[in-house]
């Protein structure tokens, strides 16, 4: 009975000494896909974002200045990209965020040619 106590308090420190092994290894390899998939959704969000205040300045007759056309067609074309991108993936998040950003910039900007 008394070595079968000090096997298992070996085991449990020897467990302890591997703590920060396993704590990296975790890191390693749950966190990196974790933080890919957020630095991604950020990417889209911003890219949706970045003519937005140029918009709603010209909405509310703050500015008189639109955002640059190359600018806006580089911006929709790396969206549209990043969209297909995740049709092919099947990454059903990534769908939702992309259309979601697309009918909002729609709306914004249709907004803009029918004041």
């Amino acid at each position: 009975m008394n070595q079968k106590k000090s096997h298992l308090f070996l085991q449990t420190f020897k467990n302890l000494i591997d703590l920060p092994g396993l704590i990296i290894e975790f890191f390693r390899s749950h966190m990196i896909k974790v933080s890919a998939h957020t630095l991604g959704l950020i990417t889209i969000v911003m890219l949706h974002l970045s003519s937005v205040p140029t918009l709603l300045a010209f909405l509310a007759a703050q500015s008189d200045r639109m955002p640059p056309v190359d600018i806006m067609l580089f911006v929709w074309g790396g969206l549209t990209t990043i969209f297909f991108k995740s049709l092919f993936e099947r990454n059903y998040l990534y769908i939702a965020v992309n259309c979601l950003g697309f009918v909002a910039q729609t709306v914004l900007m249709s907004l803009v040619l029918f004041k």
